[in-house]
């Protein structure tokens, strides 16, 4: 895996810096006549409405880039479109900007966001595409620029994994790179890894990932002596065929990003690492493909998790939740004070809340309400579903004590979640089914892969852990 070549960063400090007038459209008039003549006719004559994401660039008395101006919209424009302000972005020349303008933190915060993930580039499998110099942002007063560098160097390094196809991110790859990011910080990593993960009881993963001639394996590190106990678990499934029920090519083509939960949960991991917070970290990923072959796992057959619950395999395209039970199971054999896993599960929850939410299951009101903060905080939306305890029978088949896809036909993201609850047995768990990709280009999101949902856990960290 190869990091991105230039970890997204703010101009420093003291840089001579062009201003970027920052307006919102409501207030255009007073704006104008705040500016010289010259600059006021210049942007009538243009057209300039201050539009979300608009911009004009102010000449010179010598024809020079003297600055620009940016429009911020309305509120209803900037609700309809997150990062709005990154579509400016792209038309400003090379060199350092300041933000001016008198306009709210929370605006300021997003710009300056929004500014640092437009910045991401994935030019891996065109070399001979150089990157041009790129516009760099002077951090703008009262935002916190370290945390908000870390926070677009993790969805860097998610983006990159997720984007980086099967035949260079397999369990091999995704192994290398987790221990990269382990190195990098001075974490403690171990695998276990093939035939070993039957001798030390992580059946489960090892049914899923046998068929592969790439080994399944399980991802292990820990992170930090002092503090409260976090345990993040993300799914590793490298390429998801379906296994022998095979998924149509249409279903197919996407499933590179099937390592989505995975990547998020390492882009976390770098965010809360690159930070320094005062806790202990844990990072699980079962590292897997789900692949056909002769020993591929068949429908119907019946599972001895490392829990000791059975599960029947009712379609082997439901692996997902397989390698996730294995290891929450194991998450829950040390002492956590929160435990978090992230997984691209479910169609279901595409169905209910489409690519842009990661809908989220906890039992803790409390962690929901923190949660909900730090996915304001972090322009990062979340929405919570239910574990919903009248369909836990739905997901008991009678001939095992679970089955991995019940023929219910309703609820398929929670009882997925519900699923899951009986491996993780903790009272402060979450679980997030994501997308991990965007479909089209957006402001600061490029069409490709996608964090969810790490930035709401980060800045919600605090408050969850009394930080």
């Amino acid at each position: 895996m190869t990091p991105s070549p230039t970890a997204p960063h703010f101009a420093p400090d003291d840089a001579k810096a062009l201003p970027l007038h920052l307006v919102q459209s409501a207030d255009l008039a007073g704006f104008l006549d705040s500016l010289p003549a010259r600059d006021a006719a210049w942007l009538k004559a243009t057209g300039f409405e201050a539009a979300l994401g608009e911009l004009r660039l102010l000449p010179g008395e010598a024809g020079e880039v003297a600055g620009a101006v940016a429009g911020l919209g309305s509120a209803k424009s900037r609700a309809r479109t997150r990062f709005g302000i990154a579509k400016a972005v792209a038309g400003l020349p090379a060199g350092a900007w300041a933000l001016t303008g008198d306009q709210p933190q929370a605006l300021l915060e997003e710009a300056a966001l929004a500014w640092l993930l437009s910045l991401y580039r994935f030019d891996r499998y065109r070399p001979g595409k150089t990157a041009s110099a790129q516009p760099l942002l002077v951090p703008p007063s009262g935002v916190a620029a370290m945390r908000v560098e870390a926070m677009a160097a993790g969805e860097f390094l998610t983006r990159d994994l997720i984007n980086t196809p099967a035949q260079d991110m397999g369990p091999d790859e995704l192994e290398a790179a987790f221990l990269d990011l382990a190195a990098r910080f001075g974490a403690k990593a171990q695998v276990v890894k093939g035939e070993d993960l039957l001798a030390q009881n992580f059946p489960m993963i090892h049914a899923v990932g046998r068929a592969s001639p790439r080994a399944p394996r399980l991802l292990d590190m820990h992170w930090g002596t002092a503090g409260p106990r976090v345990t993040l678990v993300g799914k590793g499934v490298c390429f998801d065929t379906g296994g022998l029920n095979i998924k149509p090519s249409n279903g197919m083509s996407l499933m590179k990003k099937d390592m989505g939960g995975s990547a998020t949960v390492l882009g976390l991991a770098q965010m809360i690492m690159q930070l320094d917070l005062p806790l202990q970290l844990r990072v699980l990923v079962p590292a897997v493909e789900n692949v056909i072959a002769g020993n591929a796992q068949k429908p119907k057959d019946i599972l001895t998790s490392r829990k000791g619950l059975t599960v029947e395999v009712n379609d082997t395209d439901a692996e997902g939740r397989l390698v996730l039970g294995d290891a929450l199971a194991y998450a829950t054999e040390e002492e956590t004070d929160l435990l978090i896993s992230m997984a691209t599960l479910t169609g279901a929850a595409r169905v209910a809340v489409g690519p842009d939410l990661a809908p989220y299951w906890t039992d803790d009101p409390a962690l929901a309400a923190a949660l909900e903060a730090g996915a304001v905080q972090g322009f990062d939306p979340v929405w919570r579903l239910p574990f919903h305890d009248a369909y836990d029978p739905v997901i008991e088949p009678g001939i095992a004590d679970l089955d991995n896809s019940p023929g219910f036909g309703f609820a398929g993201a929670i009882t997925a979640a519900l699923f899951l609850r009986r491996f993780a047995d903790h009272p402060r768990y979450m679980h997030f089914d994501i997308y991990g990709h965007v479909p089209s280009d957006a402001p600061a999101r490029p069409k490709g892969g996608s964090g969810q949902g790490a930035r709401a856990i980060l800045n919600a960290l605090p408050q969850m852990l009394g930080l």
